[in-house]
């Protein structure tokens, strides 16, 4: 089965960058399109960006366009969220999620329905 595991959160200040990561163990990632999701506490947990099986199409949420950048590197099994100019707001744990559907048109919606794969999560702390 596949596992995938974050890695890659901690402390930053506002305004600085983060880079995530999101690795398979065991298997392929190259058959999955991949979704970060972010939970803060007291809410809903909400889609932050998304790549599809073939890197092609990406998507983001309006609240982290233009500083987000995913990526995904299949010589090492792995997907990348680049964070910059990091506000308090982004302060969250941060998951992966691996989707056996090549594409999703709409990755942020039904997540329990659209992924088959969660990772365990990653802390993201923005404090000063």
């Amino acid at each position: 089965q596949l596992q995938l595991v974050e890695s890659g959160g901690g402390l930053v200040q506002p305004g600085g960058s983060l880079r995530i990561s999101c690795a398979a163990s065991g298997f392929p990632l190259d058959p999955y399109s991949i979704g970060w999701f972010r939970q803060a506490p007291g809410k809903e947990r909400e889609g932050v960006s998304y790549i599809s099986r073939s890197g092609s199409i990406t998507n983001y949420a309006d609240s982290v366009k233009g500083r987000f950048t995913i990526s995904r590197d299949g010589a090492k099994n792995t997907v990348y969220l680049q964070m910059n100019s990091l506000k308090l707001e982004d302060t969250a744990v941060y998951y992966c999620a691996a989707s056996t559907i090549a594409t999703l048109w709409n990755p942020f919606t039904l997540p329990q329905r659209n992924y088959n794969y969660w990772g365990q999560g990653t802390q993201v702390t923005v404090s000063s």
